[in-house]
């Protein structure tokens, strides 16, 4: 290349703004929902009521009805996976541990005395488990959970307007688990409740059901009622007042219960006077009769219109005691009368106040507590009678404008659910379903003895489990393009999925930017089309608080100062950001934390005053707080117009690695923080030295102190092996190539290697190409692009793409398929570079057509013909009975072998299984004594640190006493432990010393799992031999690799949205060049820049003319990058031409343009929709079963749709013999396609068309409505 790629590792910097705190770790949403969901780092005793601990608690005990048996939970643990993650990828295998409970059962009745209490453990099920790059394998192939965006339990009000006009109000409670209920009001103003939306019952009728049995206690409530006695005098003077509540006669009659003989007594009543009566003189004296004590009356001194709602609730409501109510909300749920009182009573209490049938979870109490301005218990998870009272209050509130609704799109009343929440929910799914089992077999075996390993059932867990993984919506296969597609991924937020929204439904203020998204969601980075809106992804700055909230930092202003201390940066929730005034990240700052001026822009909310510094309660931290990782990585994003900002930081996901990555000369100092965070690229764990580096691995030796020494198993020496020439799901190439030399020092966390879009450490998905914006000879018309040929010469946008082969033997029902270079009726070098497997030689060229690995499958057996038998009986029985089916090289494929793998299982007959007897028990033996070995080691550091202390108290994870307090340790009681349950804390009293007493054990526990892990692999190898899926005997895999050069009709992109396709490949000598001869690499049409608002890629394109003369690169972070003046101060230095702008020669003529151009540098990459992947011509193919038309798609080898519009096409020309043609011989007539197909190769005139197919199919559909059609 004749650009140089700059040397300075270190990037000049533009920022104004310096970062008040350290970057978070990109993938940290994935890491830490993960653990914080297994917590496996915690020992059983010290786990919170959090993720598969929680999960446990709530399912456990389980107890059969009788309640006699009792089977409870411990404590869980993992064992080590058995296969790596590059042999899961390879086997097709999904990367997971063994999840094993420990339980114990005991049975309650004295009854049942010979039955011990036995604790066990018991295997549930084996668990995918999260790589340390944030991601899953299944079934072979990388998978990510994404997180997903849903509205958060609680309580929301609504409004909305009915087709008259009335304003009609809502409140939603929606819990985690349970009934859903809404109180809403009516045109006619009623106000009910609804219950799971669609049983409707008065909000009164639920309230007596509650517990607020008569009107006056319902009044009550909303301080409505004026009781009066009823005496004559009292009455009198209550004439013309209204009757708030009905005035009852209640009596009790008895009759004789017709089934048992008994008397049984029931109350009756009957209304003597109704409510909103005007009490008049005549109604004193049933009042007296009615035998009521007190009468209720309206209110005089309140405003009666407030509390319309209640009394016309209430004059609907048919119900006049807590028993009818109940009764009624019965049959309106279950739409059947109730057996009993208690019964129909039961219904309610599980509907709302029962923690197994409702849970409003953490997050639903909270938001209850907040919007209520309540103190109740965070612990107290189901709805209360409080709740349920202040909620028809507010709504009340509501009514007469005295409150506000809700905004749903809020991010206050939006939360995410992590991976751990997830699987959390899934694991409840499973073992719900494993409790319901574990019951029937406790109750089916109440008499003999049973343990827990007969109860539990382990395909339950793993099924439910798998099929989340395996279907969920939330589960996708990652999309690995290049590092930052994979980063992006991972901190993906959803709002589609189970339980979320669907893109049908989704209106246009869901997807909308709200004011709340600031610093937490990106406004930049989401999907054009369907999904828009509905997709976003994490800001750089942003974390994911305990309860779901999404939170983002700011810096504390106090008195009109900024805080410059590290610890006072605060994280806030969307809701405690509301009606807090923020300054931006970029309003001057003097050292000591003063604002420079006077008034400073601010955030309220959605506004942005202009206010005096000690008004302000926060500032920003950064600029691109704003924004998300891919678009904070385009530099000078402040000139681009967002659509074109959208459109760039998503085509950045689909930059393509190549062969010879370049880091841009401008960039925004994000480039080496993906990079790393990505997890790709390896790095020293310690401090040491390099002391032997090849392509495939490196030796790296960490210096240790005594006390590392001390507490470490492991060698000092470590082999860190780089990953060559691996597939990623995309079909790109993951390459790295070591960045040491023998005898260099590392720091911790150096980076070793670079490759696959990095390049020395940093992101690098592009080229830095000059380039002119100029038309050229029309090459560039419509934002096609015109390259230089010695782009193509020199490689540099040649990118690597593998593709994987992979072929299944399988028994079948008529014998078992063989992989073999002998197959049936195939030429000898079409075989020739096939191995005795059947699988063709590392490094052999393929093109289409060839066979990559050759299988054959047994026929069924028919009556042979003569000929048959005769050549059996010369050849022997296996001529004839097998057929080809290998796997040959799909149409328009080429490249290298660059690899080949074999998979097989173990075939065993009675010899080899007693030769396998003799191995295992070798095997077991080398285990005893490795795992003794071992602990032999541990007691000897363990002795150099407590040996003659005195014991502080030993126990295990199960709180029983290993080692009595104030005895001292001997090696006797060290070698006496059981270091696998053992619990390391506090041993002695020296905290440093019980310190390393922890890292000793947790060292212990890490080294001994790798030994079990590699102890299991062997013993499984020898006994079943490689895992493969069910019903697979043997897997094959062929790796064939292509090299892929620029060519026309590749798509290109910046990284400012300016997308183009590549129209013409220009030898050097006829492009556009510079006063000095230099030719450009890439013309790009001007017309694509003034419309699209883009701006940004001529202030970098000018930047990066200025930095490739000077040998240096430079980060211009978004919002906060270099100003015109000093981009002008640059150029200057470098001598670049004011803004870029010099003439340009032509390269066919020599001669100088007219006018002058923008040239500079540019960085421009190559996106993953290449033109092999999308040329396809097709002759003869598959033709569809029914229609007899040619299928679709390049996959399918099919043809050409001539839809419709088409037709018409034609038919305007009045070109009927093609038209004729194309519709019968070209597609789907049968007899007519095998005659043309005859007459040309005999060369005679093609034949008349006959009948297309799909005329029969419609005869027939017509038959089968009945009707008898025939064709004369």
């Amino acid at each position: 290349m004749t650009l140089v790629k700059p040397n300075s590792p270190e990037r000049i910097s533009f920022s104004s703004v310096e970062l008040p705190l350290s970057r978070p770790d990109f993938l940290d949403i994935q890491l830490r929902s993960f653990q914080e969901f297994f917590q496996l780092e915690t020992n059983p005793e010290n786990r919170e009521s959090e993720g598969l601990f929680k999960v446990f608690s709530e399912n456990f005990p389980i107890t059969d009805t009788r309640n006699q048996f009792v089977l409870e939970f411990l404590d869980y643990f993992i064992d080590p996976p058995r296969y790596s993650i590059n042999e899961c990828i390879e086997r097709g295998l999904t990367y997971s541990v063994p999840l094993k409970a420990k339980l114990k059962l005991y049975c309650t009745d004295p009854e049942h005395e010979d039955f011990e209490t036995i604790v066990q453990d018991v295997y549930l099920g084996t668990i995918p488990y999260m790589t340390p790059q944030g991601s899953f394998v299944v079934n072979g192939a990388e998978r990510v959970i994404v997180n997903q965006l849903h509205r958060s339990p609680g309580v929301f009000f609504g409004q909305s307007r009915h087709a008259n006009g009335t304003k009609l109000y809502s409140a939603r409670i929606i819990p985690f688990k349970g009934s859903w209920i809404e109180f809403a009001t009516d045109i006619n103003s009623v106000m009910y409740a609804y219950i799971d939306r669609k049983k409707k019952l008065p909000v009164t009728t639920l309230l007596r059901a509650i517990g607020f049995e008569t009107d006056r206690d319902i009044l009550d409530i909303f301080s409505l009622a004026d009781e009066v006695k009823v005496t004559k005098a009292g009455l009198k003077r209550a004439i013309g007042r209204r009757l708030a509540a009905r005035v009852l006669k209640t009596w009790v009659e008895d009759f004789v219960d017709e089934d048992t003989g008994e008397v049984v007594s029931i109350e009756r009543n009957e209304v003597v006077l109704d409510r909103e009566t005007i009490l008049e003189k005549e109604h004193i004296e049933l009042i007296t009769d009615s035998g009521a004590k007190t009468i209720i009356l309206h209110k005089e001194d309140i405003n009666q219109a407030d509390y319309a709602i209640i009394y016309n609730t209430l004059q609907k409501d048919s119900s006049n005691s807590e028993k009818e109510a109940v009764e009624y909300i019965y049959r309106q749920l279950r739409n059947a009368e109730p057996p009993d009182l208690d019964t129909a009573r039961g219904v309610i209490d599980k509907l709302f106040f029962s923690e197994q049938r409702y849970d409003l979870g953490e997050v639903g109490r909270f938001r209850i507590n907040r919007k209520l301005d309540i103190k109740e218990d965070v612990q107290n998870r189901t709805l209360t009678k409080d709740d349920i009272l202040l909620i028809i209050k507010y709504l009340l509130d509501l009514v007469n404008s005295n409150a506000d609704v809700d905004d749903i799109d809020h991010l206050s009343n939006r939360r995410i659910r992590t991976v751990g929440e997830q699987l959390y929910s899934q694991f409840g799914v499973g073992l719900a379903r494993m409790a319901r089992t574990i019951r029937e077999r406790m109750n089916v075996r109440d008499n003999e003895v049973f343990t827990p390993t007969d109860l539990i059932n382990a395909k339950t867990l793993s099924s439910v489990i798998n099929s989340f993984f395996g279907t969920n919506q939330l589960s996708q296969f990652m999309d690995q393009t290049n590092p930052l597609s994979e980063v992006t991924h991972k901190r993906r937020i959803s709002a589609l999925g189970p339980g979320g929204l669907s893109r049908e439904r989704a209106g246009f203020e869901v997807r909308d930017v709200h004011y709340t998204h600031y610093g937490r969601l990106c406004t930049i980075e989401t999907p054009e089309g369907p999904n828009i809106g509905l997709i976003s992804s994490l800001c750089v700055f942003a974390k994911v608080n305990r309860l779901g909230f999404i939170e983002t930092p700011y810096r504390k202003v106090e008195n009109g100062k900024v805080s410059t201390s590290p610890d006072d940066i605060i994280y806030l929730s969307a809701e405690d950001e509301d009606s807090n005034l923020i300054a931006q990240a970029n309003a001057p700052v003097t050292k000591d934390g003063k604002f420079e001026n006077n008034i400073v822009k601010a955030r309220l909310e959605g506004d942005f005053p202009q206010v005096a510094p000690d008004q302000l309660h926060y500032m920003d931290v950064a600029p691109n707080q704003i924004a998300s990782i891919a678009a904070s990585l385009i530099p000078f994003l402040e000139h681009d117009d967002a659509n074109r900002a959208l459109m760039g930081s998503n085509m950045m996901r689909q930059a393509v690695p190549l062969m010879r990555p370049a880091a841009p000369i401008v960039g925004t100092g994000l480039e080496r923080a993906v990079a790393e965070d990505s997890r790709i690229l390896l790095r020293a764990e310690a401090d040491g030295v390099v002391e032997f580096v090849d392509a495939n691995e490196i030796h790296i030796k960490y210096t240790r102190d005594e006390m590392d020494e001390l507490v470490s198993f492991e060698d000092a020496v470590n082999v860190l092996e780089i990953p060559k020439f691996k597939r990623t799901n995309q079909g790109t190439c993951m390459n790295l190539k070591p960045m040491v030399e023998k005898g260099q020092a590392v720091k911790e966390g150096q980076i070793l290697v670079e490759g696959y879009s990095t390049d020395k450490g940093e992101l690098a998905l592009g080229q830095n190409m000059r380039v002119a914006f100029m038309p050229w000879k029309g090459y560039n018309f419509e934002d096609a692009i015109v390259i230089n040929e010695r782009v193509v010469r020199e490689d540099v946008f040649t990118s690597l793409h593998i593709d994987e082969y992979v072929l299944e033997v399988r028994d079948t029902k008529r014998g078992v398929e063989e992989l073999t270079a002998d197959i049936p009726n195939v030429s000898e070098e079409a075989t020739a570079d096939l191995d005795e497997h059947g699988l063709i030689r590392i490094g052999a060229e393929v093109k289409e057509g060839d066979i990559l690995i050759g299988k054959i499958t047994p026929k069924g057996e028919s009556d042979p013909s003569p000929e048959e038998k005769l050549l059996r009986a010369i050849f022997g029985d296996k001529a004839g009975d097998v057929k080809d089916a290998s796997l040959k090289m799909p149409p328009s494929g080429q490249g290298v072998v660059i690899d080949k793998k074999l998979f097989s299982r173990a075939i065993k007959d009675r010899k080899s299984k007693a030769a396998d007897k003799a191995v295992l028990e070798t095997i077991d033996k080398e285990f005893d004594v490795e795992a003794a070995a071992l602990k032999k080691v541990l007691v000897e550091k363990l002795m150099k640190l407590v040996g003659g202390k005195v014991c502080q108290g030993v126990n295990n994870y199960y709180k029983e006493e290993q080692v009595k307090k104030g005895v001292k340790f001997t090696q006797k009681i060290l070698n006496s432990l059981d270091y696998l349950t053992i619990n390391s804390d506090g041993w002695v009293r020296d905290a440093n010393n019980s310190a390393l007493v922890r890292r000793v054990v947790h060292n212990y526990h890490l080294k001994y799992n790798d030994v079990l892990g590699a102890y299991k692999r062997r013993k499984f190898q020898v006994t079943v031999g490689d895992e493969l899926p069910t019903g697979i005997v043997k897997l094959a895999k062929v790796y064939v690799a292509k090299k892929r050069k620029l060519k026309v009709g590749d798509k290109m992109a910046g990284r400012h949205g300016n997308k183009g396709i590549v129209a013409k490949i220009v030898r050097a000598e006829d492009m556009p060049f510079l006063e000095d001869g230099t030719p450009v690499d890439i013309v790009l049409n001007p017309l694509g820049v003034p419309s699209r608002m883009n701006l940004g890629q001529i202030y970098e394109t000018v930047l990066g003319w200025a930095g490739m003369n000077l040998g240096t690169t430079y980060s211009t972070p978004i919002f906060d990058g270099a100003s015109l003046d000093q981009i002008t101060a640059i150029t200057d230095e470098a001598g670049v031409p004011d803004c870029g702008v010099t003439y340009l020669y032509d390269g066919g003529t020599g001669e100088r343009f007219d006018q002058p151009a923008t040239v500079g540098i540019i960085y421009m990459i190559k996106l993953s929709h290449m033109v092999d992947d999308k040329m396809h011509a097709r002759s003869i193919g598959p033709y569809s079963l029914i229609t007899q038309q040619p299928l679709g798609g390049k996959a399918q080898f099919g043809g050409q749709r001539f839809g419709e519009m088409e037709v018409w096409a034609l038919e305007a020309f009045g070109a009927a013999n093609i038209l004729q043609e194309i519709l019968t011989v070209k597609s789907d007539d049968v007899m007519g396609r095998a005659r043309a197909y005859e007459s040309i190769v005999k060369g005679d005139n093609m034949p008349t068309p006959g009948i297309p197919e799909s005329f029969n199919v419609l005869l027939h559909e017509l038959r089968g409505l009945g009707l008898t059609i025939s064709l004369d």
